[in-house]
């Protein structure tokens, strides 16, 4: 009895091994938050507080009164086809950047993960998806432009002059080509982890059963890249959408699409009565990237269960 006493008084008066106390853990907690300080000052300052303000000056008069006229504006035939030429050059620039990615992301798939031309591609996308702007549009203009190398190659070797029928490089047309030129690295950026969560199994169980390469596709690896593609392709259609400062430097007049029609709104001085009209064309760019993605996030959630 005395030795079991003794037991369990030495017991009580050893030091605890079951780890940090509720309290420690608490305060490590604390302490680890502070480290997104710094990101949320950054997301407040320069995503959040710039929105709030896009869209409260949509909503006002230059005087500061509050009015409903620069959100009607919303409606008008101009406006409404500027949205239009920008959906339209979006959803096209990313069914182009998605089929020609994915076939990338599928060319890829027999390099060995740890080779040189397989790192290098994946390095190459890293830097192409961000190559946009001004230096993506004087790479255009120097190469396929009216006085560009290649232009001027095709005219005096074969006497072709691709700018017989206008300057379509300084419209929206020719935003289509450098759009892609980015959209295709973004792709394989975001497509290529699904295509190779693809199972090995999965192949090896189809051939078991009887199946042929095309009925893997057809039955199995389609369907299940199918979200996945999907939130890919909304993902480029809101990068598209959103895109400015390419087409500003190619375009240096009009307003063919939502982004330069706000530039010309903001910079405009015959705009009487609507100088806040960018705030309701923010507002109405805001309102079509959510939707966007909103669909991709939904589609994402579904894609992840696959690639767990």
């Amino acid at each position: 009895m005395t030795t079991v006493l003794l037991g369990a008084d030495a017991a009580a008066s050893a030091p605890s091994t079951a780890g940090p106390s509720r309290a420690a853990r608490r305060s490590g907690m604390s302490v680890a938050w502070l480290g997104l300080v710094p990101f949320t000052a950054y997301v407040l300052l320069f995503l959040a507080v710039p929105t709030i303000l896009a869209i409260g000056s949509g909503f006002f008069a230059d005087d500061g009164s509050f009015t409903w006229t620069n959100v009607t504006a919303l409606a008008d035939p101009v406006v409404l086809n500027t949205f239009a030429n920008s959906a339209g050059l979006s959803l096209l620039t990313a069914i182009v950047g998605a089929v020609v990615g994915a076939l990338v992301c599928y060319a890829l798939l027999g390099i060995d993960p740890q080779g040189a031309v397989r790192s290098s591609v994946d390095a190459a996308a890293g830097v192409l998806a961000q190559f946009g702007g001004v230096m993506l549009a004087f790479a255009f203009i120097a190469t396929v432009g009216a006085q560009g190398v290649i232009t001027l190659f095709l005219t005096n070797s074969f006497n072709l002059n691709i700018y017989e029928n206008g300057t379509w490089l300084y419209e929206v047309p020719g935003l289509i080509m450098p759009y892609i030129y980015f959209q295709v690295p973004l792709m394989v950026i975001t497509f290529m982890p699904a295509l190779a969560a693809l199972k090995p199994q999965w192949a090896e169980a189809n051939l078991t059963l009887g199946g042929t390469r095309a009925s893997f596709w057809l039955r199995v690896g389609i369907p299940v890249l199918a979200p996945s593609f999907l939130a890919s392709l909304l993902l480029l259609f809101a990068n598209s959408f959103s895109s400015y400062a390419t087409a500003a430097a190619l375009i240096s007049q009009g307003s063919q699409i939502v982004p330069l029609q706000i530039r010309a709104a903001l910079t405009s001085e015959t705009v009487l009565g609507r100088e806040n009209l960018a705030g309701a064309l923010a507002l109405g760019m805001i309102v079509v990237v959510g939707i966007v993605m909103g669909l991709y996030s939904l589609v994402q959630r579904r894609a992840a269960r696959w690639q767990s």
